[in-house]
């Protein structure tokens, strides 16, 4: 019986240790001039914050992105066991210079099976989800978070340019 002890004892500090790791690798520098957070890690990528229904012309892109809602939120409140993590979905109205207006649906995971999309592309660029705030909590949960959502979105230049319309 000794041995799973020493085996769970063995990969909790693994875990523990792989948390720390991160940790240390990814710092993050708050700039709340421009509301956007630079996360400065070995990829270097800029999350960029907006408030439910905020709409910004981002130079460096040019193009017109809005963050238009969530469209789901099953994700496990706090405080609560849950069988399964759950999802958030994002609505992200992006519109390019010379380009219609096209709304991205953005989930906190991937997972196709279900059409849930960690990242969408649009116009040469690929919009990923990294951060979806507050957290649903266990007595109101997300019906009472409806305008209160922020989400941050990594942009990265890449990604199939078909989807320009």
């Amino acid at each position: 019986m000794i041995p799973h002890k020493a085996l769970l004892l063995s990969l909790g500090s693994l875990f523990l240790m792989n948390c720390n790791a991160q940790k240390k690798n990814n710092k993050i520098k708050v700039d709340t001039d421009k509301n956007q957070v630079n996360h400065v890690s070995k990829s270097d990528k800029t999350i960029l914050y907006f408030n439910e229904g905020e709409n910004r012309f981002l130079k460096e892109y040019q193009m017109n992105v809005t963050f238009k809602g969530i469209s789901e939120d099953s994700r496990c409140p706090k405080d609560v066991n849950c069988i399964w993590a759950g999802v958030a979905v994002a609505q992200v109205e992006v519109v390019g210079t010379a380009t219609r207006p096209m709304t991205l649906e953005i989930a906190t995971i991937d997972n196709t099976s279900r059409n849930y999309h960690a990242s969408a592309v649009f116009n040469g660029y690929t919009f990923s989800l990294a951060d979806v705030q507050p957290y649903p909590g266990a007595v109101d949960g997300a019906k009472a978070l409806k305008g209160k959502y922020r989400i941050g979105i990594i942009i990265t230049k890449g990604g199939d340019p078909s989807t320009m319309k």
